[in-house]
């Protein structure tokens, strides 16, 4: 578990499905991500998230408000996405319910997981991709201090050709030098 003021992020429980059905199902939220799914689609993709951090020891993590305990999305790093730059590489990522936009806690979450890649992995850079348009992921890798790779375009192969989300960006952020 990781925590920050706010925060915590944890492994995925039961009672997150509701809120993360949800989110799932909000057309703003996910504008830059991809189509709207189901609730069975979004428990098989709160399962595979859950079961990633039980193998890896780290994942994309259920993203918490520490107050009252409300799921706000999720945080974390994986391994990225087959077929693309960063296939196997560390990704970061971040998703969260509308209501929790504008606070800084996706920036908060993301430099939080960050700290704990740093002291928990050897990994030489974390990296991140996200669509062109997605202004508030790019807001955000801005915050972190994530620069874009040359030459690090593509065409996300899970997306069809044609489709507006299809062109990705890479971004990259490198482990901090020790003093």
């Amino acid at each position: 578990m990781i925590e920050t003021a706010r925060l915590r992020l944890r492994r995925w429980q039961e009672a997150d499905a509701a809120p993360w059905a949800a989110m799932c199902a909000d057309p703003e939220v996910m504008a830059t991500i991809g189509p709207l799914q189901t609730p069975d689609e979004a428990a098989a993709g709160m399962a595979r998230m859950d079961a990633g951090i039980a193998r890896d020891g780290h994942g994309f993590w259920a993203l918490e408000r520490r107050a009252d305990g409300a799921l706000l999305g999720f945080c974390g790093i994986k391994p990225g996405p087959e077929a693309t730059p960063i296939a196997g590489l560390p990704e970061i990522g971040w998703r969260l319910a509308r209501a929790a936009w504008g606070r800084g806690l996706a920036s908060e979450a993301a430099a939080a997981c960050l700290a704990w890649a740093w002291a928990n992995r050897d990994w030489p850079a974390v990296y991140a991709i996200t669509t062109p348009g997605n202004a508030r992921s790019l807001a955000v890798m801005a915050r972190l201090g994530m620069a874009e790779v040359a030459g690090g375009a593509f065409d996300h192969p899970a997306v069809p050709a044609g489709h507006p989300l299809r062109p990705h960006l890479t971004f990259r952020i490198a482990r901090p030098q020790e003093a």
